[in-house]
């Protein structure tokens, strides 16, 4: 009998409205008949009317709790564990709250603001014995799987180059003229490569070191090029280069970019071409845009062979009347966002004892913020203090 994975969920913006949704997604329909998820409670720092009316737009279940506050879910003993959906630049704080209270964890990306406040959760967690985990979803779609495999097997040959770009041309001096939006605000850890270059870097990280022996990963050099959003002083676009460490196999390099001023796909119909290429010395697979949410590859050998595929994510299906997505951008009827596979590793995670994930460990976490951190050093780009402390202020 499937096991039920009691979820909590800390703040009530739109990441958290996809997320619930896809969570609430019967798992079988995508080969997992070991646990099944469900809400037992959700808080809306603004009022419990707003979590209750969250808890109506998501189809939780009639005896959810609804709070106004995020002290009161932490201490809600029917919750096993507590997504936490807020801007990147409350998550400290927010994790912290919830790992004080004896609660596990899936913090949405990225995981901290800085470093050393990722070490500070990752050690907390360790200290009281409860899972972690930041919640990357793209590293557990199947088509990541895939993509991962084609390196390991050798049938890409030696991957020397990973190319990733995560761009969105959003305008900022019209779209976010009042300067308080939280992709420009530095109260809110605004810029583009917080909120958006985790993905470019997830690809690079997920081909070039998860690929990799545990015992044989090394963080890579870092170079970076940062240009500044000059009404409010955040980073616009970044440009990163990183040289992995390979021993025998010789180096390889990793180019992650990202920018609020261009984008990857600027017609938004894959028109453009890849975002992602993972190069070796048989051949290289590209991944379409958007890289957060992938639905197509492209695999181009040297020996002629060209193979393309679409990944479509699981759900209810067609008939269901059942849509998700992010924002007004829905997908068609039945079809997931893909948000509940990092879900059912977590979920997974909690039915085997284990306390983090398999396919991002803390420690690689902790490794790709410290990247973050050399690449706003680089870029003499830094947040209110507030916002970069590591002392639990609630």
């Amino acid at each position: 009998m499937a096991e039920r994975i009691r979820w909590g969920v800390l703040a009530t913006g739109n990441v958290a409205v996809t997320f619930t949704k896809d969570l609430l997604v019967d798992p079988k329909t995508r080969g997992v008949d070991r646990l099944v998820h469900t809400v037992t409670a959700v808080a809306s720092s603004s009022s419990a009317a707003r979590a209750a009316d969250f808890l109506k737009e998501v189809g939780a279940p009639e005896d959810a709790k609804a709070y106004g506050s995020y002290k009161e879910l932490v201490n809600d003993p029917n919750v096993d564990i507590i997504y936490v959906s807020t801007p990147h630049s409350h998550h400290f704080q927010n994790v912290m709250l919830c790992l004080e209270a004896g609660k596990n964890v899936l913090c949405e990306k990225a995981f901290t603001v800085n470093a050393a406040q990722a070490r500070t959760v990752v050690e907390k967690a360790r200290e009281k014995n409860l899972f972690l985990m930041e919640a990357v979803w793209t590293r557990y779609f199947p088509l990541s799987m895939y993509v991962r495999d084609l390196i390991t097997s050798g049938k890409l040959g030696n991957v020397t180059r990973v190319f990733a770009d995560n761009s969105v041309a959003l305008n900022p001096e019209t779209t976010f003229a009042d300067g308080t939006h939280r992709m420009v605000n530095p109260d809110l850890a605004g810029g583009a490569l917080l909120d958006m270059g985790i993905y470019s870097l997830t690809w690079v990280f997920q081909c070039l070191y998860l690929t990799q022996p545990e015992a044989e990963r090394k963080p890579p050099k870092v170079m970076s090029s940062m240009q500044k959003y000059e009404p409010t002083g955040v980073d616009e676009s970044a440009t990163i280069l990183l040289t992995f460490p390979r021993g025998s196999q010789g180096d390889a390099h990793g180019v992650a970019t990202t920018s609020m001023r261009v984008a990857t796909n600027p017609d938004k119909k894959g028109t453009a071409g890849p975002g992602v290429r993972v190069q070796g010395d048989k051949g290289e697979v590209q991944i379409m845009p958007p890289i957060q949410r992938p639905t197509r590859t492209k695999l181009v050998l040297h020996n002629g062979l060209i193979e393309e595929k679409t990944w479509t994510p699981p759900g209810p299906g067609v008939g269901s009347g059942w849509r998700n997505g992010f924002g007004i951008n829905l997908h068609p009827e039945g079809v997931g966002h893909g948000m509940f596979w990092e879900a059912d590793e977590a979920g997974l995670a909690l039915l085997e004892g284990r306390k983090e994930s398999r396919l991002e460990s803390l420690e690689e976490s902790i490794t790709i913020m410290e990247i973050m951190d050399e690449v706003r050093r680089q870029g003499g780009f830094t947040l209110p203090e507030n916002i970069e402390t590591t002392d639990y202020l609630i």
